[in-house]
């Protein structure tokens, strides 16, 4: 199957680069251009590899008087456009005559004249978590020594994450046939990819992040780029394709990666997570109705270890957690938090670790009576029903190609032989009917952009034809399913972060004939 897909792309009008997973070359600079930042640390690992070292000055790291000023500089560009709009906003009135707008930048924005140095909040620039070349596809460290702050030793950042307004990006242009990429027609009953023509507010290239759907809203929430993580909340209209930036208030998240974001009701439900040797498990909450984010208390004393990488499913006001790394570890645990009240919420611990489990075949631990999934992370989970389907991710060591169920009420795993299966790792799975639809990720070997049908009543794979201009091959990414269509956002094809968004168009018989009650039975 691979190999008709090669010849398939080779004869495409569109040259598309498939990344190697080497992370000396994916952290490379792009297309050979130069760039004048310090060349970020060389690493050995591949993508969701377990093994992270610290970033120092001793591997060829920044050196962190240099981060700190990086840090500072953001910090305070940031605070010099805050006090310049509260300083302009409190000046009481001169005249009836209206004051006349700062001059302007070349690029529309107001000019900023107050000095370099200055704050607005009095809090010192150091007091902020700097911005410091993060490790790009790692689960966990072998090293426990780095000092690696448990999650009860990092505090929200006490100030407004607020921005100046960037500038607007208006709707594209329509393409002119003549100069416009020759693209064959799709049947009727052919899937189609296209590029979004999005409008509104720009937004940072981005991977890692969560992409979670309300209504007709799609919520971008954090993740990185090559160089740092990011705390940022963008929202993509998945009808118009605008994007926007809301100013959010409250217990704002510090800048996270792999973590996940549950939509219950219209609140985001964001857990764990990290940031370089940092791994978290803590819980936020943003009520997207007027974007306020809020720490809800947790009682109880059980709490799941801090960990990235990991997934989370809702099912009867309970989010079910499972796998991750911790930092140290790959992990199979799956927690319960219980979400029936959003000011305080609980753990449960469903099902813990064994350390007496051997390694069986095709990535399961057996030992004393117990069978269930290899430790993992960077793996993608599906609730349908009272059954938790969860497929590929990697332990650091090697790329998953099985298919597990969790009967959530039976408390039972089980897993799924599938003929010929496909190893995958950070990719997307997302629920349309009876399919669950596989999006890129890395194989093992390079980054695709297949499209694979799991169909859940044969549970057999299911591969047809896809018909437009595809994106390059990539992992990390987020999609959604909106409008018989599914939305893929950024992600990362080992050497560039993007910040595009992709269309995949199912049409009425792209997946026909669909079984709209099924039961999955284990």
């Amino acid at each position: 199957m691979s190999d008709s897909r090669s010849h398939a792309s080779s004869s495409s009008s569109r040259s598309r680069t498939v990344r190697s997973q080497k992370i000396a070359e994916a952290e490379s600079s792009p297309r050979g251009e130069v760039s004048d930042r310090a060349p970020p640390p060389v690493r050995s690992h591949t993508p969701g590899h377990l093994a992270s070292k610290s970033q120092s000055t001793s591997n060829g790291g920044p050196s962190s008087s240099s981060r700190r000023k990086a840090s500072e500089t953001s910090i305070r560009q940031r605070s010099q456009s805050v006090s310049s709009k509260s300083a302009y906003a409190s000046q009481p009135p001169q005249s009836t005559t209206p004051a006349p707008m700062p001059p302007l930048r070349r690029n529309g924005e107001p000019q900023n004249d107050l000095p370099t140095g200055s704050s607005t909040d009095g809090k010192d620039a150091e007091s902020h978590r700097p911005l410091v070349i993060r490790s790009t596809s790692a689960i966990a460290s072998k090293a426990s020594s780095l000092g690696i702050p448990s999650s009860t030793t990092h505090r929200k950042l006490g100030t407004s994450s607020r921005q100046p307004r960037p500038a607007h990006t208006p709707f594209p242009p329509l393409q002119d046939p003549s100069t416009a990429v020759d693209v064959l027609p799709a049947p009727s009953s052919g899937m189609y990819w296209s590029r979004a023509p999005v409008s509104g507010a720009p937004h940072k290239p981005v991977r890692a992040h969560t992409t979670t759907l309300v209504g007709n809203n799609v919520y971008v929430f954090g993740g990185c780029d090559s160089r740092t993580c990011f705390n940022d909340l963008y929202v993509l209209d998945a009808d118009s394709f605008h994007w926007s930036v809301p100013h959010v208030t409250g217990d704002i998240p510090i800048p996270l990666r792999a973590m996940t974001c549950t939509a219950v009701g219209k609140k985001l439900v964001v857990f764990g997570g990290g940031d370089g040797p940092a791994y978290y498990n803590d819980v936020y909450v943003l009520d997207t109705m007027n974007f306020r984010w809020h720490k809800p208390r947790i009682i109880g004393e059980q709490m799941p270890s801090a960990r990235r990488a990991h997934t989370a499913c809702l099912h009867k006001n309970g989010i079910y957690v499972f796998g991750g790394g911790d930092g140290v570890r790959a992990l199979n645990d799956i927690w319960r938090l219980d979400v029936s009240d959003m000011s305080k919420m609980s753990w449960r611990l469903v099902l813990g670790p064994d350390k007496s489990l051997g390694t069986g075949t095709n990535g399961s631990d057996v030992g004393a009576g117990i069978n269930k999934p290899k430790a993992r992370g960077y793996h993608t989970a599906n609730m349908v029903g009272s059954k938790l389907i969860i497929y590929g991710g990697s332990d650091g060591g090697e790329c998953f190609n099985d298919v597990w169920v969790y009967d959530v009420d039976a408390q039972i795993w089980k897993p799924v032989p599938i003929p010929v299966p496909f190893r995958r790792l950070s990719h997307t799975s997302t629920l349309v009917g009876s399919y669950l639809f596989i999006i890129g990720g890395h194989d093992g070997s390079e980054y695709s952009d297949d499209v694979l049908l799991l169909n859940l009543v044969t549970m057999s794979w299911d591969k047809r034809s896809v018909y437009g201009l595809p994106p390059t091959g990539r992992g990390y990414h987020g999609t959604v399913l909106h409008d018989s269509r599914l939305l893929m956002i950024g992600g990362f094809d080992g050497a560039e972060v993007f910040s595009d968004v992709w269309i995949l168009e199912l049409a009425v018989h792209a997946y026909y004939s669909q079984i709209s009650h099924f039961t999955i039975e284990v």
